[in-house]
């Protein structure tokens, strides 16, 4: 059984990183513990690592069946990099030569391998599968899970074999991930692997550092993107297209203005297309214009915006592709130009498929046009559509919360949207309520007699695209219910009912009519902030020249976080780039050697006096009074009664320890605290500073609401800096 202690040591050792993302521990703790276990996790979220740490941890190698050859790639390579030994990832695929796949069978049946990446092609070839009886096998690992439903954004119908598959070979715990699903899609997945007991992690879709915004596609387009593009030269960018033909004659476009472009689609040849992808990923370009073949096999984390030149065909899509923005937590800008008459044309394109088909993606095109139409909070519409629940009207980092539009009272036009409801008796569409209401005979309405309906008619001088308006935000409110699944059929739920009972004002904003409108907003962002932009610049240079040495995409090297905090700490020396997050053993290693000592002659060029001098000498120069309070600390002496024999008050000598631990010095008063403070109250106060983003006690009081005393929050904060810092 592995503790937590000993899993985020090995966090450390492998990946560089001091603690764990959202649930990513408890994910990991249930794989490990031989649990089947569903992931649901933003791109960005850190999805990769619930499987790859536990696979560096357990016996055997794990089996990671991934749908894209490039992705394995890129996540072969990474893991590579962050270990010393380049047989602890392999991936099988048709790419391979037959030499190349005798080796990694080789490397597995040696047990020097931990992750194996599979096609779900190549999981179910009947030589592979008796290859697969040979391995030890740890557990597997299903990403890209969405791909089994046909309600998720990119089916394929391979993916529903995999778990006769894993029948067949052995069975050991399965772990399915996926970074967008509706519960209709989350139901397929756990029901077609069998794992409908695994236990379920559901991770925040909320990317807080994704700026979303929907502009009007006209005439202007190609200038508007060129002049964004040209305004954030150096940049890292993807343009989407819906056709293949569209891709290849903008990325001429800006090749033509300057813009350093390459296409990328599946109608190109191999080749082309992986050295296109290659060259993005090592910055020799700055933007990728692609089709949405490009969507899953990109694990580039600094991409700085995604612009769609047309709006994809579900909100699902729609997410996946923006998801690949900003994933490393620094800014992430994500445009789409939206028309409805694209959409009716995405709508005629399904005519002579199934009717079940057409009818879920016309619905999923319906859920689509009413976000990118909507003026309410972009994030708040995503996330109520992936089931969560974002209670604020305003996020601060969308167009329609940039530049919010003033609201009108609807409250007359709900009530006669919910009494339609209530009335009818039966789950009707939106489309439906809206022609009853407004008294418009269609075959749907002669069908069910709703013609002779009291109702029919009564609202006939509204504008149906003001009733579809209240509808949508009735429905953000919880008052109306809207089952996607079963094309977007509505009921009222119990709020419904009781707004019904107690009726009172209800504002809506208008949906923005953008056949109209053609503005620009002011974007924001989660950019990286440094300290040092002299020395961050270096290393960036230094970078592109390691990565362009070594044939690597410089993330892969360092991404921009780490390098930003080598500019803020100045790390010169191999151990103590170690403490850098995202710097690893393995990778200080392979690659720290130079950055130390670049950083090393920037601090002696300029005469810069590191925090890690500062702490040194702080502990060299100690008082007499600071060694004694640190020696009486070691006999375990009372702090009280060590603040009496020393004639200072309480304050002064929590003073002097917040100096002491402040500068490097590592001191344990846990022997103090036990005595004022039980175990559950020490792990609420020591969990909320491990979580926190600043260290500040007015903050810390405020979180708790003055449940607990300045002496004993400043007391646990001292034994957190203690612990965690030093």
């Amino acid at each position: 059984m592995v503790t937590k202690q000993q899993l985020a040591q090995a966090l450390k050792y492998h990946f560089g990183f001091d603690t764990f993302k959202g649930n990513q521990e408890d994910i990991i703790l249930s794989l490990l513990n031989g649990h089947d276990t569903f992931v649901l996790m933003p791109t960005g979220g850190g999805k990769s690592l619930c499987y790859q740490l536990p696979a560096l941890i357990m016996d055997g190698t794990a089996i990671v069946v991934s749908p894209l050859i490039a992705l394995m790639k890129n996540q072969v390579d990474a893991m590579r990099h962050f270990s010393a030994n380049d047989s602890i990832a392999h991936f099988l695929n048709s790419s391979l030569t037959r030499a190349a796949i005798e080796q990694v069978k080789s490397d597995v049946l040696s047990g020097h391998t931990r992750l194996l990446y599979v096609a779900p092609e190549s999981l179910t070839k009947e030589d592979n599968i008796e290859f697969f009886k040979l391995v030890k096998i740890s557990f597997y690992a299903i990403d890209e899970a969405h791909c089994i439903s046909e309600w998720g954004h990119d089916f394929r119908p391979e993916y529903r074999r995999i778990r006769p598959i894993i029948n067949e070979i052995c069975n050991r715990p399965v772990i399915a991930l996926t970074a967008t699903a509706t519960p209709k899609v989350q139901h397929d997945i756990q029901k077609n692997l069998g794992m409908t007991d695994a236990n379920v992690y559901k991770a925040s879709f909320n990317r807080q550092n994704l700026y979303y915004e929907i502009r009007p596609k006209n005439k202007n387009i190609d200038r508007d993107i060129i002049k964004f593009i040209k305004n954030n030269e150096g940049k890292s960018g993807i343009v989407y297209c819906l056709s293949r033909k569209k891709v290849e004659e903008f990325a001429t476009l800006l090749t033509v203005n300057n813009i350093k472009a390459l296409p990328y689609h599946a109608g190109m040849d191999a080749a082309t297309r992986s050295a296109n992808q290659d060259a993005f990923l090592h910055e020799r370009v700055d933007i990728i214009v692609a089709t949405i073949a490009f969507g899953m096999g990109i694990d580039k984390p600094d991409v700085r915006f995604v612009i769609h030149y047309d709006m994809p065909k579900s909100l699902e899509g729609y997410y996946q592709e923006t998801g690949r923005a900003g994933r490393d937590g620094g800014e992430g800008r994500c445009i789409t130009f939206y028309a409805a008459k694209d959409l009716r044309k995405m709508e005629k394109f399904m005519q002579g498929k199934p009717l079940s088909e057409q009818e879920i993606g016309k619905q999923l095109l319906m859920e689509t046009a009413a976000y990118a139409e909507s003026s309410v909070c972009r994030r708040r519409t995503l996330l109520h559509y992936f089931g969560e629940v974002y209670d604020r009207d305003n996020c601060g980092n969308c167009d329609n919360c940039v530049n919010p539009k003033p609201k009108i009272e609807a409250r007359e036009e709900l009530l006669e949207i919910l009494e339609a409801i209530q009335i009818l008796g039966e789950p009707f569409k939106a489309e439906h309520i809206v022609d009853v209401l407004r008294g418009r005979v269609t075959a749907d309405i002669k069908s069910y007699n709703h013609q002779d309906l009291e109702i029919f008619g009564c609202d006939d001088k509204s504008d149906p695209k003001f009733l579809h308006t209240v509808i949508r935000q009735a429905t953000l409110e919880g008052l109306i219910r809207r089952d996607i699944e079963n094309y977007g059929q509505i009921n009222i739920t119990p709020a419904g009912l009781e707004y019904m009972q107690s009726p009172h004002s209800f504002k809506v904003v208008e949906d923005v009519d953008y056949s109209n409108e053609d503005y620009e907003v002011e974007m924001s962002g989660g950019a990286l902030s440094v300290i040092d932009p002299e020395l961050y610049s270096i290393l960036k240079d230094l970078r592109s020249k390691v990565a362009r040495r070594l044939d690597l995409p410089p993330y892969v090297i360092f991404q921009d976080p780490s390098l930003e905090a080598m500019a803020t700490t100045y790390p010169i020396s191999l151990e103590e780039l170690q403490n850098i997050p995202g710097v690893g053993s393995g990778k200080a290693k392979r690659y720290g050697k130079e950055f130390v000592e670049v950083i090393k002659n920037h601090v002696e060029e300029n005469d810069i006096e590191r925090p890690e001098d500062l702490r040194v000498r702080s502990v060299a120069n100690n008082s007499r009074m600071k060694i004694s309070i640190i020696q009486a600390i070691d006999r375990k002496i009372a702090l009280d009664e060590l603040a009496n024999s020393k004639g200072i008050d309480f304050d002064q000598l929590l003073d002097e320890l917040e100096a002491i631990v402040y500068s490097g010095t590592k001191i344990n008063i846990a022997y103090y605290i036990d005595t004022i403070l039980d175990d559950d109250m020490q792990e609420e106060i020591y969990t909320y500073f491990r979580t926190a983003t600043s260290d500040s006690l007015s903050l810390a009081r405020e979180e708790f609401e003055s449940e607990y005393t300045d002496e004993e929050l400043r007391l646990v904060r001292i034994k957190f800096i203690s612990e965690m810092a030093n």
